[in-house]
């Protein structure tokens, strides 16, 4: 199996083409930017998989993904990376590419997964791909804005309206009026309600 690899981090590509060689059935190019996978993908007899990293000189994201995609009569490409969220990956995946590869994988998983795609199939760490996004954000935070999310809060912690206002550095009626909006964009009618679905909601 011939793997090209393409990472502008020297230690993780000598390292990586060091844990595929030493498998005896693959045989490793290593480039650091991604002109240089590009000529090599042009000039080269084709590889069974390109890995490509995602935040190396001259990807430009995904599209360089794509683009990698088209030629060489089309050869396998995957996608590597440490930053990465879920939702790239799976654009990742739906642009048609052979797989995603954290960098926190172990080496025998990193090998194991490189050989897979090799292979032709696809390949996504199943743990990586269903994990929680930590920093998703709230559906019913994004109805709101920040004043009236504040607000909310404060009818969370059952505080009245001349409270709320006294916290937050505001007039009575206006804090009314942020009520009365963010009533009307979740869909309650009293302050009870309101409280009950942020907590439902996980706001606060």
């Amino acid at each position: 199996m011939r793997i090209l690899i393409a990472d502008d981090h020297d230690l993780l590509r000598d390292t990586l083409v060091l844990f595929l060689e030493n498998e005896g059935s693959m045989s490793a190019v290593a480039v650091g930017s991604y002109q240089e996978a590009v000529r090599h993908i042009e000039t080269d007899d084709p590889y069974d998989l390109v890995l490509l990293d995602l935040n190396m000189p001259g990807m430009n994201g995904l599209n360089g993904l794509k683009n990698a995609l088209t030629l060489g009569g089309g050869q396998r490409v995957a996608l590597m990376s440490g930053e990465a969220t879920r939702q790239i990956a799976e654009q990742a995946l739906e642009a048609g590419a052979a797989g995603f590869v954290p960098k926190s994988l172990s080496a025998k998983s990193l090998v194991s997964a490189v050989k897979f795609m090799a292979m032709g199939e696809q390949y996504a760490p199943i743990d990586f791909m269903t994990a929680a996004d930590e920093d998703a954000p709230n559906p019913l935070s994004e109805k709101l804005t920040d004043r009236e999310l504040q607000v909310l809060k404060g009818l969370t912690e059952g505080k009245s309206n001349k409270e709320i206002a006294r916290d937050l550095d505001l007039q009575e009626p206006t804090v009314k009026l942020h009520i009365k909006t963010l009533f009307r964009k979740i869909d309650v009618t009293n302050r009870t309600q309101a409280a009950l679905v942020a907590r439902e909601a996980g706001l606060f």
